[in-house]
């Protein structure tokens, strides 16, 4: 890790306020990739958004130093259930998060995991301010729109400019189930595409070759949080494996497995499952 960092991952996304029955909970990529780094033993900041008194926020502050950016509310989404599948809301959003809002103790960060859940943040301007770090993108949070009624609906989304400087994209079949064009177009420009199928494992591409990896076989809690465990596990187990991004993909679905046995912050891995899953993966 870089000893001229105050942090080894830095974690830029909106955390987010779920509306459940009796209240609200933490959620976003945030709350669920930050509790994975930290069980890999990195040092995480976390550049977020929230309002003033948000009192969720503060679950965050044991995985890693936090920065959020006051706001009159926080992002808070609402799924509602019917006879026609979940339809999902936006009832308020935050601010917007931008480069020149990070410390400057933290960019010299080694790994970057760009984690958006309401295109918060504009990757092309944080990726080409990070030329020597490692740059994961999880996008899903870039193709949501919604108006007025708040509704969630798709809106595409491409930009060829940030994908060059992305070192690392994940995102999901299900994200681009409107849009499947979009897997080609990205592995085109990002160095390292991983196109995540839940149970069944997923595809990782790399300077025109596939390789396929698997998932391991449990008996599911709560899938909510599943990818961004997945692709936090991607990111923090690269350096405990000479960074070599295929071998992280296969460790990372395996890790990802344990967390739909478990429910919130609390389905990251564990530091022991995470030794096991590389003592094993190494043959150990």
């Amino acid at each position: 890790m870089n000893a001229n960092s105050e942090i080894d991952v830095l974690l830029v996304g909106h955390m987010t306020a779920d509306l459940v029955p009796g209240g609200k909970m933490l959620g976003g990529t945030v709350a669920y990739a930050a509790p994975t780094y930290a069980a890999f033993g990195h040092r995480v900041g976390i550049l977020t958004s929230a309002a003033f008194d948000e009192t969720l926020l503060g679950q965050l502050l044991r995985f890693g130093k936090v920065v959020s950016l006051p706001s009159a509310s926080s992002l808070t989404y609402e799924n509602v259930y019917s006879d026609h599948g979940r339809q999902q809301f936006v009832r308020a959003t935050a601010c917007d998060l931008r480069f020149g809002d990070l410390p400057n103790a933290w960019l010299n960060a080694p790994f970057v995991h760009l984690g958006p859940l309401a295109a918060e943040l504009d990757p092309l301007d944080m990726a080409r301010n990070f030329p020597h770090a490692t740059v994961m993108l999880t996008l899903q949070g870039l193709m949501r729109q919604w108006g007025a009624d708040g509704l969630v609906r798709f809106r595409p989304w491409f930009d060829a400019d940030a994908l060059r400087l992305i070192d690392i994209v994940v995102f999901s079949q299900e994200d681009v189930q409107q849009y499947p064009q979009l897997t080609e177009k990205v592995r085109g420009l990002s160095k390292h595409l991983i196109v995540t199928n839940g149970r069944h494992g997923g595809t990782y591409y790399n300077s025109g070759e596939e390789m396929r990896y698997a998932s391991l076989e449990v008996v599911p809690l709560d899938l909510t949080g599943a990818g961004d465990v997945f692709a936090a596990s991607l990111l923090g187990v690269l350096p405990l494996v000479g960074n070599d991004v295929r071998k992280a993909v296969s460790l990372a679905g395996r890790l990802a497995a344990y967390s739909v046995t478990r429910s919130g912050v609390d389905s990251a891995p564990t530091p022991d499952e995470i030794a096991a899953a590389i003592k094993r993966f190494q043959g150990g």
